[in-house]
Protein backbone atom coordinates (compact mmCIF):
# COMPACT_ATOMS: atom_id res chain seq x y z
CA UNK A 1 0.00 0.00 0.00
CA UNK A 2 3.01 2.34 -0.03
CA UNK A 3 2.79 5.32 -2.37
CA UNK A 4 5.26 5.07 -5.25
CA UNK A 5 6.16 8.74 -4.66
CA UNK A 6 5.28 11.19 -1.90
CA UNK A 7 4.32 14.06 -4.22
CA UNK A 8 3.21 14.71 -7.76
CA UNK A 9 6.48 16.53 -8.30
CA UNK A 10 8.44 13.40 -7.36
CA UNK A 11 6.06 11.28 -9.41
CA UNK A 12 6.77 13.28 -12.56
CA UNK A 13 10.51 13.02 -11.99
CA UNK A 14 10.11 9.24 -11.79
CA UNK A 15 8.05 9.18 -15.00
CA UNK A 16 10.76 11.21 -16.73
CA UNK A 17 13.52 8.85 -15.56
CA UNK A 18 11.47 5.78 -16.41
CA UNK A 19 11.66 4.37 -12.88
CA UNK A 20 7.90 4.49 -12.46
CA UNK A 21 4.96 4.51 -14.84
CA UNK A 22 1.58 6.27 -14.80
CA UNK A 23 -0.05 2.82 -14.80
CA UNK A 24 1.77 1.88 -11.59
CA UNK A 25 0.91 5.20 -9.96
CA UNK A 26 -2.76 4.96 -10.94
CA UNK A 27 -2.97 1.36 -9.76
CA UNK A 28 -1.52 2.41 -6.39
CA UNK A 29 -4.00 5.29 -6.04
CA UNK A 30 -6.96 3.06 -6.91
CA UNK A 31 -5.75 0.43 -4.43
CA UNK A 32 -5.72 3.05 -1.67
CA UNK A 33 -9.22 4.18 -2.61
CA UNK A 34 -10.51 0.61 -2.45
CA UNK A 35 -8.81 0.07 0.91
CA UNK A 36 -9.73 3.33 2.66
CA UNK A 37 -12.97 4.52 1.09
CA UNK A 38 -15.23 2.41 3.34
CA UNK A 39 -13.80 4.17 6.40
CA UNK A 40 -13.82 7.77 5.14
CA UNK A 41 -16.43 8.08 2.34
CA UNK A 42 -14.49 10.62 0.27
CA UNK A 43 -15.75 9.72 -3.21
CA UNK A 44 -19.04 10.11 -5.04
CA UNK A 45 -17.72 8.26 -8.08
CA UNK A 46 -14.58 6.28 -8.94
CA UNK A 47 -13.92 5.46 -12.60
CA UNK A 48 -11.32 2.69 -12.46
CA UNK A 49 -11.75 1.72 -16.12
CA UNK A 50 -11.43 5.27 -17.42
CA UNK A 51 -8.49 6.04 -15.11
CA UNK A 52 -6.52 2.98 -16.17
CA UNK A 53 -7.17 3.72 -19.84
CA UNK A 54 -5.90 7.28 -19.38
CA UNK A 55 -2.88 5.97 -17.46
CA UNK A 56 -1.94 3.59 -20.27
CA UNK A 57 -2.19 6.41 -22.81
CA UNK A 58 0.03 8.54 -20.61
CA UNK A 59 2.53 5.72 -20.25
CA UNK A 60 2.79 5.49 -24.03
CA UNK A 61 3.45 9.23 -24.27
CA UNK A 62 6.19 9.09 -21.65
CA UNK A 63 7.83 6.12 -23.37
CA UNK A 64 7.83 8.12 -26.61
CA UNK A 65 9.29 11.14 -24.81
CA UNK A 66 6.25 13.28 -25.62
CA UNK A 67 4.35 14.05 -22.40
CA UNK A 68 1.16 15.97 -23.02
CA UNK A 69 1.66 18.62 -20.35
CA UNK A 70 2.86 19.37 -16.84
CA UNK A 71 0.45 16.90 -15.19
CA UNK A 72 0.81 13.99 -17.60
CA UNK A 73 0.02 10.75 -15.81
CA UNK A 74 -0.66 12.25 -12.37
CA UNK A 75 -3.72 10.63 -10.70
CA UNK A 76 -6.10 13.44 -9.72
CA UNK A 77 -9.65 14.06 -8.51
CA UNK A 78 -12.46 16.55 -9.16
CA UNK A 79 -14.92 17.90 -6.60
CA UNK A 80 -18.51 16.96 -7.41
CA UNK A 81 -19.50 20.61 -7.66
CA UNK A 82 -17.49 20.90 -10.89
CA UNK A 83 -18.78 19.93 -14.34
CA UNK A 84 -16.89 16.95 -15.75
CA UNK A 85 -17.60 15.52 -19.17
CA UNK A 86 -19.06 12.01 -19.03
CA UNK A 87 -19.61 12.02 -15.25
CA UNK A 88 -22.69 13.28 -13.38
CA UNK A 89 -22.23 16.45 -11.33
CA UNK A 90 -24.80 16.05 -8.55
CA UNK A 91 -23.42 18.69 -6.15
CA UNK A 92 -24.34 16.55 -3.16
CA UNK A 93 -28.04 16.95 -3.91
CA UNK A 94 -30.93 14.56 -4.47
CA UNK A 95 -32.62 17.29 -6.54
CA UNK A 96 -30.32 16.89 -9.57
CA UNK A 97 -31.14 14.19 -12.11
CA UNK A 98 -28.26 11.83 -12.69
CA UNK A 99 -29.69 10.61 -16.01
CA UNK A 100 -29.03 13.58 -18.30
CA UNK A 101 -26.30 14.54 -20.77
CA UNK A 102 -23.01 15.51 -19.14
CA UNK A 103 -21.15 16.99 -22.10
CA UNK A 104 -19.11 19.82 -20.60
CA UNK A 105 -15.89 20.22 -18.68
CA UNK A 106 -15.56 23.23 -16.41
CA UNK A 107 -12.42 25.24 -17.22
CA UNK A 108 -10.39 23.68 -14.39
CA UNK A 109 -11.23 20.16 -15.60
CA UNK A 110 -10.49 21.03 -19.22
CA UNK A 111 -7.08 22.41 -18.25
CA UNK A 112 -6.26 19.32 -16.18
CA UNK A 113 -7.16 17.02 -19.08
CA UNK A 114 -5.11 19.13 -21.49
CA UNK A 115 -2.14 18.83 -19.12
CA UNK A 116 -2.50 15.02 -19.10
CA UNK A 117 -3.90 14.42 -15.61
CA UNK A 118 -5.43 11.00 -14.98
CA UNK A 119 -8.88 11.64 -13.48
CA UNK A 120 -9.79 9.02 -10.87
CA UNK A 121 -13.25 10.22 -9.87
CA UNK A 122 -15.28 12.84 -8.04
CA UNK A 123 -15.12 13.76 -4.37
CA UNK A 124 -17.80 14.51 -1.80
CA UNK A 125 -19.26 17.79 -0.58
CA UNK A 126 -22.30 18.98 1.40
CA UNK A 127 -25.36 19.80 -0.65
CA UNK A 128 -24.59 22.70 -3.01
CA UNK A 129 -21.39 23.27 -0.98
CA UNK A 130 -23.43 25.29 1.50
CA UNK A 131 -21.58 24.57 4.77
CA UNK A 132 -18.11 24.06 6.21
CA UNK A 133 -18.52 20.35 6.99
CA UNK A 134 -18.98 17.43 4.63
CA UNK A 135 -22.19 15.43 4.85
CA UNK A 136 -25.28 15.17 2.68
CA UNK A 137 -28.40 13.08 2.34
CA UNK A 138 -27.12 11.96 -1.05
CA UNK A 139 -23.73 10.57 -0.06
CA UNK A 140 -23.70 10.36 3.74
CA UNK A 141 -20.94 11.59 6.04
CA UNK A 142 -17.32 12.04 5.00
CA UNK A 143 -14.82 11.43 7.80
CA UNK A 144 -11.45 12.78 8.85
CA UNK A 145 -8.69 10.17 8.47
CA UNK A 146 -6.81 11.46 11.54
CA UNK A 147 -9.81 10.36 13.64
CA UNK A 148 -12.78 9.04 11.70
CA UNK A 149 -15.16 10.16 14.44
CA UNK A 150 -14.44 13.75 13.40
CA UNK A 151 -15.28 15.90 10.39
CA UNK A 152 -12.71 16.72 7.71
CA UNK A 153 -14.43 20.06 7.23
CA UNK A 154 -15.92 21.23 3.98
CA UNK A 155 -17.14 21.91 1.59
CA UNK A 156 -14.20 20.30 -0.27
CA UNK A 157 -14.03 17.61 2.39
CA UNK A 158 -13.71 14.62 0.10
CA UNK A 159 -10.85 16.26 -1.80
CA UNK A 160 -8.91 16.97 1.39
CA UNK A 161 -9.40 13.43 2.69
CA UNK A 162 -8.22 12.03 -0.64
CA UNK A 163 -5.14 14.23 -0.45
CA UNK A 164 -4.35 13.26 3.14
CA UNK A 165 -4.58 9.53 2.39
CA UNK A 166 -2.76 9.56 -0.94
CA UNK A 167 -5.87 8.63 -2.90
CA UNK A 168 -4.43 10.50 -5.84
CA UNK A 169 -1.90 13.34 -5.84
CA UNK A 170 -3.75 16.44 -7.08
CA UNK A 171 -7.25 17.37 -5.94
CA UNK A 172 -9.50 20.15 -7.19
CA UNK A 173 -11.46 22.09 -4.61
CA UNK A 174 -13.64 25.18 -4.62
CA UNK A 175 -13.84 27.90 -2.00
CA UNK A 176 -16.61 30.44 -1.49
CA UNK A 177 -16.10 30.99 2.25
CA UNK A 178 -13.27 28.69 3.27
CA UNK A 179 -14.16 25.48 1.45
CA UNK A 180 -10.57 24.71 0.40
CA UNK A 181 -8.80 25.99 3.52
CA UNK A 182 -11.18 24.62 6.17
CA UNK A 183 -10.76 20.95 5.17
CA UNK A 184 -7.04 21.48 4.50
CA UNK A 185 -6.68 22.80 8.05
CA UNK A 186 -8.62 19.93 9.61
CA UNK A 187 -6.86 17.18 7.64
CA UNK A 188 -3.24 18.34 7.59
CA UNK A 189 -2.82 19.11 3.89
CA UNK A 190 -2.15 22.15 1.71
CA UNK A 191 -5.15 24.08 0.43
CA UNK A 192 -4.63 27.10 -1.84
CA UNK A 193 -7.44 29.54 -2.61
CA UNK A 194 -5.98 31.50 -5.52
CA UNK A 195 -6.73 35.13 -6.17
CA UNK A 196 -10.22 35.66 -7.51
CA UNK A 197 -10.11 35.19 -11.27
CA UNK A 198 -6.73 33.45 -11.30
CA UNK A 199 -8.39 30.13 -12.24
CA UNK A 200 -11.33 30.64 -14.62
CA UNK A 201 -14.77 29.54 -13.43
CA UNK A 202 -17.74 28.41 -15.48
CA UNK A 203 -20.70 28.13 -15.22
CA UNK A 204 -21.09 31.30 -13.15
CA UNK A 205 -21.95 30.53 -9.54
CA UNK A 206 -24.66 32.04 -7.38
CA UNK A 207 -21.93 33.14 -4.96
CA UNK A 208 -20.38 35.37 -7.63
CA UNK A 209 -17.10 37.00 -6.65
CA UNK A 210 -16.84 35.01 -3.43
CA UNK A 211 -16.12 31.86 -5.45
CA UNK A 212 -12.65 30.52 -6.19
CA UNK A 213 -11.30 27.17 -7.39
CA UNK A 214 -7.87 25.76 -6.65
CA UNK A 215 -5.58 22.94 -5.51
CA UNK A 216 -5.65 20.67 -2.48
CA UNK A 217 -2.42 18.69 -2.24
CA UNK A 218 0.08 17.18 0.16
CA UNK A 219 2.85 19.69 -0.62
CA UNK A 220 3.19 23.33 -1.57
CA UNK A 221 5.20 22.42 -4.67
CA UNK A 222 2.31 20.26 -5.85
CA UNK A 223 -0.14 23.12 -5.32
CA UNK A 224 2.11 25.34 -7.45
CA UNK A 225 2.38 22.60 -10.08
CA UNK A 226 -1.38 22.23 -10.27
CA UNK A 227 -1.89 25.99 -10.40
CA UNK A 228 0.49 26.14 -13.37
CA UNK A 229 -1.87 23.84 -15.27
CA UNK A 230 -5.24 25.27 -14.23
CA UNK A 231 -4.53 29.02 -14.23
CA UNK A 232 -4.85 29.19 -17.99
CA UNK A 233 -7.39 31.23 -19.96
CA UNK A 234 -10.94 30.20 -20.75
CA UNK A 235 -13.23 32.51 -22.70
CA UNK A 236 -16.27 31.35 -20.74
CA UNK A 237 -15.18 33.30 -17.63
CA UNK A 238 -15.71 36.98 -18.34
CA UNK A 239 -14.19 38.01 -14.98
CA UNK A 240 -10.96 35.98 -15.15
CA UNK A 241 -7.68 37.80 -14.62
CA UNK A 242 -5.47 38.43 -17.64
CA UNK A 243 -3.49 35.27 -18.30
CA UNK A 244 -0.18 35.00 -16.49
CA UNK A 245 1.84 32.32 -18.29
CA UNK A 246 4.36 31.84 -15.49
CA UNK A 247 5.29 28.50 -14.00
CA UNK A 248 4.12 29.00 -10.42
CA UNK A 249 6.82 26.65 -9.15
CA UNK A 250 9.50 29.19 -9.98
CA UNK A 251 10.87 31.01 -6.93
CA UNK A 252 9.30 28.67 -4.38
CA UNK A 253 12.62 28.09 -2.62
CA UNK A 254 13.68 31.75 -2.45
CA UNK A 255 12.68 32.08 1.20
CA UNK A 256 11.36 34.99 3.24
CA UNK A 257 14.54 36.59 4.58
CA UNK A 258 14.05 40.33 4.87
CA UNK A 259 10.26 40.17 4.59
CA UNK A 260 7.96 42.12 6.86
CA UNK A 261 5.12 39.88 7.97
CA UNK A 262 1.94 40.71 9.89
CA UNK A 263 0.60 38.11 12.31
CA UNK A 264 -2.82 38.18 13.93
CA UNK A 265 -4.07 35.44 16.22
CA UNK A 266 -7.54 36.98 16.40
CA UNK A 267 -7.93 39.46 13.49
CA UNK A 268 -8.86 41.87 16.28
CA UNK A 269 -12.24 40.28 17.02
CA UNK A 270 -12.13 36.45 17.08
CA UNK A 271 -13.08 34.88 20.39
CA UNK A 272 -12.69 31.29 21.57
CA UNK A 273 -9.26 30.47 20.12
CA UNK A 274 -8.28 27.00 21.32
CA UNK A 275 -5.14 26.99 23.50
CA UNK A 276 -3.39 24.32 21.42
CA UNK A 277 -4.16 26.18 18.20
CA UNK A 278 -2.82 29.39 19.75
CA UNK A 279 0.41 27.65 20.78
CA UNK A 280 0.90 26.14 17.30
CA UNK A 281 0.29 29.55 15.73
CA UNK A 282 2.86 31.17 18.03
CA UNK A 283 5.38 28.49 17.04
CA UNK A 284 4.66 29.17 13.36
CA UNK A 285 5.36 32.86 13.93
CA UNK A 286 8.66 31.90 15.54
CA UNK A 287 9.53 29.78 12.51
CA UNK A 288 9.16 32.77 10.20
CA UNK A 289 11.34 34.86 12.51
CA UNK A 290 13.99 32.12 12.43
CA UNK A 291 13.81 32.21 8.62
CA UNK A 292 14.88 35.86 8.68
CA UNK A 293 11.55 37.67 8.47
CA UNK A 294 10.44 40.44 10.77
CA UNK A 295 7.05 39.49 12.20
CA UNK A 296 4.80 41.99 13.94
CA UNK A 297 1.49 41.42 15.70
CA UNK A 298 -0.94 43.49 13.65
CA UNK A 299 -4.70 43.22 13.16
CA UNK A 300 -5.82 44.07 9.62
CA UNK A 301 -8.07 46.90 10.77
CA UNK A 302 -11.58 45.82 9.80
CA UNK A 303 -14.45 44.91 12.09
CA UNK A 304 -15.96 41.43 12.26
CA UNK A 305 -17.56 40.93 8.81
CA UNK A 306 -19.67 37.94 9.82
CA UNK A 307 -23.03 39.61 9.33
CA UNK A 308 -22.09 40.96 5.91
CA UNK A 309 -20.79 37.59 4.78
CA UNK A 310 -23.95 35.92 6.09
CA UNK A 311 -26.08 38.18 3.90
CA UNK A 312 -23.99 37.50 0.81
CA UNK A 313 -23.73 33.75 1.40
CA UNK A 314 -27.35 33.17 2.35
CA UNK A 315 -28.56 35.19 -0.65
CA UNK A 316 -26.61 32.88 -2.94
CA UNK A 317 -28.05 29.84 -1.20
CA UNK A 318 -31.56 31.19 -1.69
CA UNK A 319 -30.91 31.69 -5.39
CA UNK A 320 -29.93 28.02 -5.70
CA UNK A 321 -33.26 26.93 -4.27
CA UNK A 322 -35.56 29.57 -5.74
CA UNK A 323 -36.34 27.74 -9.04
CA UNK A 324 -37.10 24.43 -7.33
CA UNK A 325 -40.56 22.93 -7.30
CA UNK A 326 -41.90 22.29 -3.77
CA UNK A 327 -41.43 18.50 -4.03
CA UNK A 328 -37.74 18.94 -4.86
CA UNK A 329 -37.20 21.65 -2.27
CA UNK A 330 -38.51 19.24 0.35
CA UNK A 331 -35.52 16.99 -0.40
CA UNK A 332 -32.98 19.70 0.39
CA UNK A 333 -30.84 19.71 3.56
CA UNK A 334 -33.01 21.38 6.27
CA UNK A 335 -30.17 23.72 7.24
CA UNK A 336 -29.83 24.92 3.67
CA UNK A 337 -33.59 25.52 3.48
CA UNK A 338 -33.40 27.52 6.71
CA UNK A 339 -30.70 29.91 5.50
CA UNK A 340 -32.47 30.31 2.15
CA UNK A 341 -35.68 31.22 3.95
CA UNK A 342 -33.79 33.75 6.07
CA UNK A 343 -32.29 35.27 2.92
CA UNK A 344 -35.73 35.84 1.45
CA UNK A 345 -36.14 38.56 4.09
CA UNK A 346 -33.03 40.48 3.00
CA UNK A 347 -33.52 43.73 1.13
CA UNK A 348 -31.58 45.20 -1.76
CA UNK A 349 -30.25 47.71 0.74
CA UNK A 350 -28.90 44.85 2.89
CA UNK A 351 -26.99 43.45 -0.09
CA UNK A 352 -25.59 46.87 -1.03
CA UNK A 353 -24.43 47.50 2.53
CA UNK A 354 -22.76 44.05 2.62
CA UNK A 355 -20.96 45.02 -0.57
CA UNK A 356 -19.79 48.25 1.06
CA UNK A 357 -18.43 46.25 4.01
CA UNK A 358 -16.42 44.23 1.47
CA UNK A 359 -15.10 47.42 -0.09
CA UNK A 360 -13.93 48.79 3.26
CA UNK A 361 -12.25 45.47 4.06
CA UNK A 362 -10.46 45.56 0.72
CA UNK A 363 -9.15 49.04 1.44
CA UNK A 364 -7.91 47.91 4.87
CA UNK A 365 -6.05 44.97 3.37
CA UNK A 366 -4.55 47.11 0.61
CA UNK A 367 -3.20 49.41 3.34
CA UNK A 368 -1.85 46.48 5.35
CA UNK A 369 0.02 45.10 2.35
CA UNK A 370 1.64 48.46 1.76
CA UNK A 371 3.57 47.66 4.94
CA UNK A 372 3.62 43.85 5.10
CA UNK A 373 4.32 41.18 2.53
CA UNK A 374 1.85 38.62 3.93
CA UNK A 375 -0.54 38.17 6.84
CA UNK A 376 -0.45 35.08 9.09
CA UNK A 377 -3.51 33.80 10.95
CA UNK A 378 -4.69 30.43 12.23
CA UNK A 379 -6.73 28.67 9.57
CA UNK A 380 -9.33 27.74 12.16
CA UNK A 381 -9.76 28.56 15.85
CA UNK A 382 -10.45 24.93 16.80
CA UNK A 383 -9.42 21.41 15.77
CA UNK A 384 -11.84 19.07 14.01
CA UNK A 385 -15.01 18.15 15.91
CA UNK A 386 -17.56 15.36 15.65
CA UNK A 387 -18.60 14.34 12.14
CA UNK A 388 -22.21 14.80 11.12
CA UNK A 389 -22.61 18.11 13.01
CA UNK A 390 -22.62 21.58 11.48
CA UNK A 391 -21.16 23.13 14.64
CA UNK A 392 -19.04 21.76 17.49
CA UNK A 393 -21.35 23.10 20.22
CA UNK A 394 -25.01 22.92 19.09
CA UNK A 395 -26.16 24.35 22.43
CA UNK A 396 -24.36 27.63 21.77
CA UNK A 397 -23.78 27.75 18.00
CA UNK A 398 -26.11 27.62 15.03
CA UNK A 399 -24.19 27.94 11.75
CA UNK A 400 -20.77 26.94 10.42
CA UNK A 401 -19.68 30.54 9.91
CA UNK A 402 -19.50 30.94 13.70
CA UNK A 403 -16.47 28.63 13.97
CA UNK A 404 -14.63 29.60 10.73
CA UNK A 405 -13.93 33.32 11.27
CA UNK A 406 -10.48 33.40 9.63
CA UNK A 407 -11.44 32.08 6.22
CA UNK A 408 -14.44 33.91 4.73
CA UNK A 409 -13.01 37.45 5.16
CA UNK A 410 -10.50 36.71 2.40
CA UNK A 411 -13.17 35.47 0.04
CA UNK A 412 -14.76 38.85 0.57
CA UNK A 413 -11.49 40.62 -0.28
CA UNK A 414 -10.74 38.12 -3.10
CA UNK A 415 -7.09 37.77 -2.01
CA UNK A 416 -4.92 34.67 -2.37
CA UNK A 417 -4.76 32.59 0.80
CA UNK A 418 -3.29 29.20 1.61
CA UNK A 419 -3.58 26.79 4.54
CA UNK A 420 -0.55 24.71 5.47
CA UNK A 421 -0.31 22.28 8.39
CA UNK A 422 1.53 23.66 11.43
CA UNK A 423 1.13 21.06 14.16
CA UNK A 424 -0.99 18.47 15.92
CA UNK A 425 -3.11 18.67 19.04
CA UNK A 426 -2.43 16.29 21.92
CA UNK A 427 -5.32 14.23 20.55
CA UNK A 428 -3.49 13.92 17.23
CA UNK A 429 -5.63 16.28 15.13
CA UNK A 430 -4.03 18.67 12.60
CA UNK A 431 -3.77 22.43 13.08
CA UNK A 432 -3.56 24.79 10.12
CA UNK A 433 -1.73 28.05 9.45
CA UNK A 434 -3.27 30.51 6.98
CA UNK A 435 -1.05 32.78 4.87
CA UNK A 436 -2.82 35.67 3.11
CA UNK A 437 -1.14 37.64 0.33
CA UNK A 438 -1.71 40.89 -1.53
CA UNK A 439 -4.31 40.94 -4.28
CA UNK A 440 -3.23 38.83 -7.27
CA UNK A 441 0.17 37.90 -5.75
CA UNK A 442 -0.22 34.14 -5.54
CA UNK A 443 3.54 33.71 -6.01
CA UNK A 444 4.22 35.46 -2.70
CA UNK A 445 1.76 33.25 -0.82
CA UNK A 446 3.18 30.05 -2.33
CA UNK A 447 6.75 31.15 -1.58
CA UNK A 448 5.94 31.89 2.08
CA UNK A 449 4.13 28.57 2.40
CA UNK A 450 7.07 26.68 0.87
CA UNK A 451 9.50 28.33 3.28
CA UNK A 452 7.37 27.36 6.26
CA UNK A 453 6.86 23.82 4.96
CA UNK A 454 10.63 23.36 4.67
CA UNK A 455 11.16 24.70 8.19
CA UNK A 456 8.36 22.69 9.78
CA UNK A 457 7.87 19.42 7.84
CA UNK A 458 4.53 17.80 8.63
CA UNK A 459 3.81 14.17 9.41
CA UNK A 460 1.86 12.11 6.89
CA UNK A 461 -0.96 9.75 7.71
CA UNK A 462 -0.80 6.31 6.11
CA UNK A 463 -4.30 4.99 6.87
CA UNK A 464 -7.52 6.11 8.60
CA UNK A 465 -7.37 6.07 12.39
CA UNK A 466 -10.07 5.07 14.83
CA UNK A 467 -13.58 3.81 14.41
CA UNK A 468 -16.76 5.73 13.67
CA UNK A 469 -18.77 3.35 15.84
Amino acid sequence: MDLPADSATALLHAFRRGTLSPVEATSAALARIRAFEPAVNAFVLVDEVGAMQAARQSEERWRAGRPLGVLDGVPSTIKDATLTRGWPTLRGSRTIARDQPWNDDAPVVARMREAGAVLLGKTTLPEFAWKGVCDSALTGTTRNPWDVRTTPGGSSGGAAVAAALGMGWLHQGSDGGGSIRIPAGFTGVVGHKPSFGRVPLWPPTVQGTLSHTGPITRTVADAALMLTAIARPDARDWMALPHDARDWRMGLSDGVRGWRIAASATLGYVRGLDDEVAAAFADAVSAFEALGATVEGVAPGFADPHDAFRILWYAGAAQNLRPMAPDLRALVDPGLREIAEEAERFSASDLIEAGMVRARMGVSMKALHERYDVLLTPTLPIPAFMAGQEVPDPARQTRWTEWSPYCFPFNMTMQPAISVPCGLTRAGLPIGLQIVGPAHDDALVLRAAAAFEAARPFARIDAPRGSAA
